[in-house]
């Protein structure tokens, strides 16, 4: 299918919008298509389905000022700013894990890796989303990241799902660095169900963040050729699909719990360029929660590691993520 001039559109419940084609493969955004309602894209409850096109706004002010700098806290400000959102973690993310000092240290040393391959520009103290697509270990890790330093502080964690393999259209989530920028706006759950009656991004407001077409491996495939998929990080069904995170299972997406998906969008912990964004353009402003309180922390970068490719801390991660499933049963039992 590849150098086709038309490029097909191919839609699966639930799953990734995959656009095969020059266009695409280019990183030119698809055209509109029929259906779209009320800014949100057709299909927009479509694992991997992409955002609405994102065309030049009206200015909302006649001179629009600039845009705002992004805070730039010192190390004890931030750490203190990080200590505070580790509370309110504890408190709102029900599904919470704890880290231990050799999970932390690994997946510092695998996050600070991806960051200089990717020449990913580190300038101030921020949050980083930290996934580990290790198929022993499918977990994020919410992290202060600070420049120049190692000993980054944890925020909090919970179980993930990313793309699992041996099922045709199923794409291995990339690894990498992966920022939401405002190039692209995003959207929310509309909360509709496909007919196997499974909500694809979770229930009607969940937030979906986008990052692009990327480059995925074909999960399929013995010979792993790679094609292009709509990466995004959403929620998932609560009732069917969210008891069984913590496991490969996604179509190329990373699926997250709901309260981390809503503690995320709260915070904006991802969401620096958007408030820039949201003084001059409404578009952003309406995305964005109306009570929501941006940590100063807040940063654009979800960063995909892979410990099973490192063996020297791949059984650090995974013998530490048994442990704390296994003491998690324990509490819940």
């Amino acid at each position: 299918m590849s150098g086709a001039r038309c490029p097909t559109l191919l839609f699966i419940a639930g799953s990734l919008f995959l656009v095969p084609g020059l266009a695409q493969a280019a990183g030119v955004p698809p055209s509109p298509r029929a259906g779209q309602e009320g800014g949100q894209p057709a299909q927009a409850d479509q694992e991997g389905a992409p955002s609405p096109a994102l065309s030049p706004a009206e200015p909302v002010l006649k001179e629009a000022p600039p845009l705002p700098d992004l805070p730039v806290l010192n190390e004890a400000e931030a750490r203190a700013e990080a200590t505070r959102l580790n509370s309110a973690f504890r408190h709102e993310v029900p599904v919470a894990l704890k880290v231990s000092a050799t999970q932390k240290a690994a997946w510092i040393t695998l996050a600070q890796e991806q960051i200089h391959q990717a020449s990913f520009r580190l300038d101030r103290p921020q949050v980083l989303l930290v996934v580990d697509r290790n198929p022993a270990v499918q977990r994020m890790c919410l992290m202060l990241a600070l420049p120049g330093r190692s000993d980054w502080q944890v925020i909090g964690s919970t179980k993930v799902s990313t793309g699992t393999t041996g099922r045709k259209f199923y794409y291995i989530t990339p690894t990498g660095v992966f920022t939401n920028t405002a190039d692209i706006l995003g959207y929310r759950a509309l909360g509709t169900k496909n007919e196997n009656g499974i909500m694809g991004n979770g229930t009607k407001g969940m937030r979906v963040w986008d990052f692009g077409w990327q480059w995925a491996e074909k999960g399929w495939l013995p010979s792993r050729e790679k094609g292009q998929i709509r990466l995004e990080m959403h929620a998932t069904d609560p009732v069917y699909l969210e008891s069984r995170l913590g496991h490969v299972a996604s179509e190329g997406c990373i699926r997250i719990p709901s309260s981390l998906n809503v503690f995320i969008d709260k915070h904006g912990l991802i969401d620096a360029e958007y408030e820039q964004m949201a003084v001059i353009d409404d578009r952003f402003r309406a995305l964005l929660r109306p009570d929501r309180v941006a940590s100063r922390l807040a940063g654009s970068a979800v960063v995909v590691v892979d410990s099973a490719n490192r063996p020297d801390l791949a059984h650090v991660t995974i013998t530490e993520n048994k442990t704390t499933t296994r003491r998690t049963a324990q509490t819940h039992s």
